[in-house]
């Protein structure tokens, strides 16, 4: 029977991203034009549930080329590949369809930008992201430097401090960025700045979805696989705006009610690459041990779309 009274606030912008809507059908578009196995290099997003989902309907993972057969489709993940990806898959003559969220490409595109420019470049993110990796990867070596942290960017010693431009990885925190360029603003007055912010429209919502109910919550739970930057951002993001007591779970099974006390009000949220069916599992499990009303509060809504790849949509 349920033991006492929980409320939940339900932060809205949450969940699935156009980007990680698209990759997703692109996996699923490919299976039923191709049949499977399709082959898939890296997850497709960063989360545990969709890749088992994509696995069962019969998509095979893997993290480089040569585990691809000769003769079958390979399709790149959303968070982007290096050149030299592509370039070995026609070496191969294997048919691929890049999946890479457009919003990554963008930041692809201003990198390559910046340097026909003549520009030093760095580049805001984490060490060994695939998004990171794959930025880095359509310049040739050593063309960007990679910054951190706030630490980084008051260190980092560019060889021409008056010729500088940087880029970022899309799923940063918002307001860690924002120290980090401030001090590299700061230090470089010259510096290029992006046409057009880097850190993507869900990313940046989701932020700020958590920050609008954090000082509310005893507790958050952010819906989401470890591997996922977004959200793993969010947690960070709740800690640092009020609620102290914010855990990233995968699904219910993995949330501790026994520390979720009678009374209290609890947050829940979801990271890009987390599907509305983990938010509803949290919420029936809540709802199975305590007498539970649900708030949801939206401070934007979202409307983007992106289109799938020509290959699939002829």
């Amino acid at each position: 029977m349920p033991d006492g009274d929980l409320k939940i606030l339900l932060a809205a912008p949450r969940g699935f991203c156009a980007g990680v809507d698209r990759a997703i059908l692109v996996v699923e578009r490919a299976l039923e034009k191709y049949g499977a196995p399709v082959y898939v290099r890296h997850e497709i997003v960063h989360n545990t549930h969709v890749v088992k989902t994509l696995r069962s309907k019969g998509a095979i993972f893997v993290e480089e080329l040569d585990e691809v057969p000769e003769g079958r489709l390979v399709v790149f993940s959303a968070h982007g590949v290096p050149k030299s990806v592509p370039a070995a898959a026609e070496t191969r003559k294997l048919l691929y369809v890049d999946a890479t969220c457009p919003l990554v490409s963008k930041v692809h595109v201003e990198a390559e930008r910046h340097y026909s420019q003549g520009h030093e470049i760095l580049l805001i993110g984490h060490a060994n992201h695939p998004e990171v990796i794959g930025t880095m990867g359509q310049l040739p070596p050593g063309s960007m430097t990679l910054v951190q942290s706030v630490q980084d960017a008051e260190t980092i010693q560019p060889t021409n401090p008056d010729n500088l431009a940087y880029v970022t990885q899309t799923t940063l925190s918002v307001d860690d960025t924002a120290d980090i360029v401030n001090a590299l603003r700061r230090r470089f007055p010259k510096i290029a700045l992006p046409r057009k912010e880097d850190i993507c429209y869900a990313t940046t919502n989701r932020q700020a979805a958590v920050k609008a109910i954090a000082a509310r919550c005893d507790t958050i739970l952010v819906v989401g696989s470890p591997s996922s930057s977004n959200s793993s951002r969010l947690v960070e993001v709740a800690q640092k705006s009020g609620c102290r007591r914010a855990f990233l779970v995968e699904d219910e099974s993995m949330i501790d009610w026994s520390t979720i006390a009678p009374g209290s009000t609890i947050g829940v949220t979801a990271g890009a690459s987390a599907p509305e069916v983990l938010v509803s599992g949290v919420i029936a499990a809540a709802r199975a041990r305590f007498n539970v009303t649900v708030e949801e509060i939206p401070v934007t809504t979202e409307t983007v779309k992106f289109s799938l790849p020509r290959i699939l949509s002829a």
